[in-house]
């Protein structure tokens, strides 16, 4: 059954996508683009919908009165395609720096230049990643919040931390909050499968790093508080849904939560 309904709700959820920006494209292009990102928080919305409805997945937020106001960097744990576009309806003005690839995608990269969205090339050094900061800069200058995926790429639940250290630059150059957000969509929406697994889960929106550390030692601060809450949350979290199967990065973690726990007993 839950085969089933994973391939009833991808079915829909890309059809939802693509007829969605085919059919308001003409109002999607011609109207203001503050006011256009109605059309993407609508589409994130349907979206909490169908999995709710189809796949039996709920989630809640904890922690919204810790977004700041006016432009913040936001700096998510990620794991699944879900938490790329799930807190749009809670976000004023967001603006995401991306692979420039994405930008070549017909339909979803015009949507994305609309938005102002920044293309980098991973690799990219010296000039270019001036240029990225400069727009950057000039986004967040309009009232923008700045998403950052701290780890680069997707991670599987309880995988060991990979940060990169460019957010720790942003947050030297740009000196605004940076508010880190943990959460665990991986376990029921995993990377690289098409299974959708029925639950509950929260996302938490830990409080704000304040500008003004040093760079090296607000790097360390936010893996610490990032990591240490998102350990918390995953044994809350699969306590919660003993029903889901985890993967072997989730397994391997819980293991050494316990054993720690046990030895500090």
């Amino acid at each position: 059954m839950i085969a089933l309904r994973s391939v009833l709700f991808n079915t829909i959820f890309y059809a939802n996508l693509i007829i969605r920006m085919i059919v308001l494209s003409p109002i999607y292009f011609i109207i203001p683009r503050k006011l256009a990102y109605s059309v993407p928080k609508n589409w994130a919305r349907s979206n909490h919908w169908l999995m709710r409805v189809i796949v039996g997945t709920t989630f809640e937020i904890e922690g919204i009165e810790n977004l700041p106001h006016g432009s913040y960097i936001i700096s998510p744990k990620h794991q699944s395609f879900w938490d790329t576009y799930a807190l749009l309806p809670n976000l004023d003005d967001p603006v995401y720096i991306l692979k420039r690839e994405l930008m070549w995608i017909p339909l979803f990269g015009w949507y994305a230049k609309k938005q102002r969205m920044i293309p980098v090339d991973r690799g990219a050094r010296g000039k270019v990643m001036v240029e990225v900061l400069k727009r950057t800069k000039e986004e967040l200058a309009t009232g923008r919040q700045l998403i950052i995926y701290p780890e680069g790429t997707r991670r599987p639940p309880g995988a060991e931390p990979q940060y990169k250290y460019g957010i720790a630059r942003m947050y030297r150059d740009l000196q605004l909050p940076v508010v880190p957000i943990v959460m665990h969509p991986g376990l029921f929406w995993p990377r690289r499968s098409v299974m959708r697994y029925p639950g509950h889960f929260k996302v938490q929106i830990l409080p704000p790093i304040m500008p003004g550390m040093d760079p090296d030692a607000f790097f360390a601060h936010l893996i610490d508080v990032t990591e240490s809450a998102s350990d918390q949350l995953l044994i809350d979290t699969v306590e919660r849904n003993p029903h889901v199967p985890l993967p072997p990065s989730a397994v391997e973690r819980l293991a050494e939560l316990r054993k720690a726990k046990a030895a500090t007993a």
